[in-house]
This record gives C-alpha cells, sequence and structure tokens, in this order.
C-alpha cells in the first residue's frame, strides 16, 4: 500500500530473482478502501508517491501500477472476493471485513496483470495463507511466493505503520520480537503457558496494549492446545494507537 521500505525492497528483490532477466517484475501501490474499518487511518494512510516512485526505479522494477480508487472500484460496486474458513480468526476477528477487501483486491490485480507469480511477505502470515487459499480455490495459475520478514536492528517487523509510533513508542516496540523469540526457543510446549509466558514479557512495555496473542496451526490457523513443528505464534499489540503485529513459525 505503498510508503515503502526495505522490506519492500527485499519482495522486490526475491520478484526479480523469481522472474531472471527475461521478465517483467511489476509492482502495484493502492491504498485500498475496502481494507480499512469505519474510523481507521485510512485518510491519513502515509502516501508519498514521488519517493515510492523513485524507490521502485532504484530498485528496477519494470511496471509500476498506481490506480485511483475510482479506477479500481466503480461507486456501485456489488461484487466482492471472501474467504470464509481462515479470515474469522486473529486479524479477521478483530478487523471484521478486513480480509474481503484484500481478497477484492488482489483477485482484481491479479485478473488485470496475470503474473506467474506473485511476492508476499510473511509478516502478515493470515493474509499469505487466504491469498494461498485464494488462488487454490479459484484456479489462478499464479505461484505464491513467501518472504521471511525483514527487521529493524531490535527486531521489529518492518511495517509502514512503524511511522506513526512516537519516539517512545518505538522504543518499546522491540518487545514483541523479544517476546517471541524466547517462547519459541523454550521447552514449552503447552499453548497457555507459551501464550502466558509471550503476554507476561509484552507487558514488560509499559505503553504496550494486547490485542491477542494466540498459537495457530499454520494450515488452518485455527488455534491449537500443543505447539508442534507446523504452527504459527501470532501478536497484535496496539501502542498508542499504533497497532503492530508479528509472528514466528513453529
Amino acid at each position: 500500500m505503498g510508503a515503502l521500505h526495505k522490506a519492500h525492497g527485499e519482495l522486490i528483490r526475491v520478484a526479480r530473482e523469481k522472474a531472471g532477466q527475461n521478465s517483467e517484475v511489476a509492482v502495484s501501490i493502492f491504498v485500498n478502501p475496502l481494507q480499512f474499518e469505519p474510523g481507521s487511518d485510512y485518510e491519513k494512510y502515509p502516501r508519498p508517491e514521488k519517493d515510492d516512485e523513485e524507490f521502485c526505479r532504484k530498485a528496477g522494477v519494470d511496471l509500476l501500477f498506481r490506480p485511483s480508487a475510482t479506477e479500481m472500484y466503480a461507486k456501485d460496486r456489488s461484487v466482492f472476493v471472501e474467504e470464509n474458513a481462515l479470515s474469522n480468526v486473529l486479524e479477521g476477528k478483530s478487523r471484521p471485513g478486513h480480509f474481503r477487501g484484500v481478497c477484492t483486491v488482489v483477485a482484481k490485480l491479479f485478473n488485470i496483470f496475470q503474473p506467474d507469480a506473485a511476492v508476499f511477505g510473511e509478516k502478515d502470515f493470515q493474509q499469505l495463507a487466504i491469498l494461498r487459499r485464494m488462488v487454490r480455490d479459484l484456479n489462478y495459475e499464479i505461484e505464491i511466493v513467501a518472504v521471511p520478514t525483514v527487521r529493524e536492528s531490535d527486531g521489529l517487523a518492518c511495517s509502514s505503520r512503524n511511522a506513526y509510533l512516537n519516539p517512545e513508542e518505538r522504543k518499546q516496540a522491540g518487545i514483541l520480537r523479544r517476546a517471541l523469540l524466547p517462547a519459541k526457543n523454550s521447552q514449552l510446549t503447552s499453548a497457555k503457558e507459551i501464550i502466558e509466558l509471550v503476554s507476561k514479557t509484552i507487558m514488560t512495555a509499559p505503553l504496550a496494549r494486547i490485542d491477542y496473542v494466540a498459537l495457530v496451526d499454520a494450515d488452518t490457523l485455527q488455534p491449537i492446545d500443543t505447539a508442534k513443528p507446523n504452527s504459527v505464534l501470532a501478536v497484535a499489540v496496539y501502542f498508542g494507537k499504533t497497532r503492530l503485529i508479528d509472528n514466528i513459525l513453529g
């Protein structure tokens, strides 16, 4: 959605590597209104268009697609793409309708570009799982390529929303990674105990307000009672008005 940073640069790098020299890499930048619930930060979401364009140019992008909302959506639009098995938990529970917006716009972009592959980051793990399901169920002949989360020096996952954090919030936000790593590396197997450990660590940051801490199956995204190899430990935490997400794979 723009405000490009080094994590987007890694997505572009992987896309170029995947495409090779004989294919093209396209980047779409679109602040999608369907992904924002009422009263959220749609209007103030950063849109540094010139900086993003220069970022793409330096990264060697062949095509930059930057449509307006009126170009992407008719005023009387009445067709949406909705996934109903993976999208009702975690982010979907906290942000109703969010993934309908994601699936609708990504389906439209797939129809416009007809790519061979599409690259997404693992930071938004639920989104990645849902788009894989959409590609499977709608018979898109598109490979979904996952890229590991890119992080700042203190472990905070790169995100355009990090710019919303004031200096003290930014200082404390690194607690997310510091909470996830010990839980993954501990000998704990009980989901309850793992969640308690992560929550306790996060709450050592005075400005942190937990939305959720969850241990789920990586394929179904349903809560599990015991840690296993194919699992995801996911968190969503507010620092002030800024909501950050992170995860670590089992």
